[in-house]
């Protein structure tokens, strides 16, 4: 690849997501390096990179794409500018780890596959939870058996925000709950199921201000079983899933945003053959997740694989999510094509 061990990593704004979570973790990588970062205000680029210590800093966005010591970006930039900006670093021969949504339909996001094909780059949307080892422990045991088929999953997640100011809160950025964090329920959902809804319907409660939807509840139907959650952003902060089979369940206790500095735990309950019930906590060994979406994603670059989430399966997910938009628009299910 470039002769080092490390892939170089720039990153295009200065979101929280990234400097508190993503860039530190990456940090602490064994196949990533930080070497950039930029704003379209510069002093917020050099604040950035100097409380991460961060080599170099730059007043736009384009400056860094520029830079040819960099070899891949990552983009935590608001939601409606993940595939414009996705589409220029790729065009700049840039590798690209983009925050979800990766797009703000499938349509929209149906345009990376090509930019993908011509330009021979990696593109990846960072839903860190289909590589965490909570969520393959959990899949290894529905696979397994142990749970009898899987028949339902329960989701929901959860945090309170009426800042007007915030991103999240403005329609024309892609805000709300549904691509927020509702996503994360709908991914995880057909990551455990291994399969695509055929139909979905929601129901969804906007802000009379700002008009994003603060609450969504979602229904989808799977060919064997049924997933349903809720996703609000503005009620109690909060997350679980639990996964239901016919001989027993998987408690996932904080499926989304799992803690870096302690294990992880899942709880499994069985049913034996006499009625009675046992119910195992399972930890999973310390581990941030965000340093493990970055060192996949740079060891796929540096060996020449596949992305190890495809683009594909975002623009499933994504299948889903508009249908669940139409379906609160018309009060009906709605297909999944």
């Amino acid at each position: 690849m470039m002769g080092e061990s490390k892939v170089r990593w720039g990153v295009l704004g200065v979101a929280r997501i990234g400097t508190n979570k993503v860039i530190p973790a990456m940090q602490k990588g064994s196949l990533t390096r930080v070497d950039a970062i930029a704003s379209r205000d510069g002093a917020r680029a050099e604040s950035a990179a100097a409380s991460l210590g961060i080599a170099r800093a730059y007043p736009s966005y384009e400056a860094l794409l520029a830079d040819p010591d960099i070899d891949a970006v990552y983009i935590p930039l608001p939601n409606h500018l993940h595939v414009p900006w996705t589409i220029r670093a790729a065009q700049a021969g840039k590798h690209v780890l983009c925050e979800k949504p990766i797009a703000l339909t499938a349509g929209e996001a149906g345009q990376l596959v090509d930019v993908r094909r011509r330009t021979g780059v990696l593109i990846e949307e960072a839903f860190m939870v289909r590589t965490h080892p909570q969520w393959l422990r959990a899949r290894d045991i529905v696979r397994s058996g142990q749970i009898g088929p899987l028949r339902s999953i329960v989701g929901t997640f959860s945090y309170f925000n009426d800042d007007p100011g915030n991103v999240r809160n403005v329609v024309a950025y892609g805000g709300g709950a549904l691509l927020d964090i509702g996503c994360y329920l709908v991914n995880t959902a057909r990551m455990m199921f291994e399969a695509e809804p055929s139909r979905v319907c929601a129901l969804i409660d906007r802000d009379p201000v700002f008009g994003v939807d603060r609450l969504t509840s979602l229904m989808l139907d799977f060919p064997g079983g049924q997933a349903i959650g809720t996703c609000g952003t503005q009620i109690a902060p909060g997350q679980g899933v639990v996964l239901s089979g016919t001989l027993g369940r998987v408690e996932i206790t904080i499926p989304f945003n799992a803690p870096p500095d302690r294990p992880s735990r899942l709880y499994v309950e069985t049913r034996a053959g006499d009625g009675s019930t046992t119910r195992e906590a399972i930890d999973i060994d310390v581990c941030d997740q965000y340093t493990i979406q970055g060192d996949l994603f740079s060891e796929a670059i540096r060996r020449g694989t596949p992305a190890p989430y495809p683009l594909e399966d975002s623009i499933a997910n994504l299948r889903v999510l508009d249908a669940l938009f139409r379906s609160a628009e018309t009060s009906a299910w709605q297909a999944v094509t």
